[in-house]
């Protein structure tokens, strides 16, 4: 569940990335699959840290709130910040050209 949610704030994150920076803008497509790649690898590492809890929360039966809206939140970072070492990289090579 939790890399659900990581990977669906992802998108959001990455998305919200790009208009916010207009120079690391790759279109919805892409911004998309960059925001979900970062929202993903942000929710494993949340969860291999021991910090992820949604799974655990949900074998309990009892889904927390704060639980859910720190995976939102490390998603949708992880998606924003893979997007903008995506967008760099790229606008470094087409400098380069």
């Amino acid at each position: 569940m939790e890399l659900l949610i990581g990977l669906i704030a992802g998108a959001v994150g990455g998305n919200v990335a790009a208009m916010l920076f207009r120079t690391i803008n790759m279109g919805t497509l892409w911004n998309s699959v960059a925001g979900i790649l970062g929202g993903g690898v942000g929710a494993s590492i949340l969860s291999m840290l021991g910090a992820g809890g949604v799974a655990a929360a949900a074998a309990g039966g009892a889904l927390e709130a704060s639980t859910i809206l720190s995976q939102i939140a490390v998603g949708g970072v992880g998606g924003g910040v893979l997007l903008a070492i995506v967008g760099l990289v790229r606008a470094a090579f087409r400098n380069q050209s």
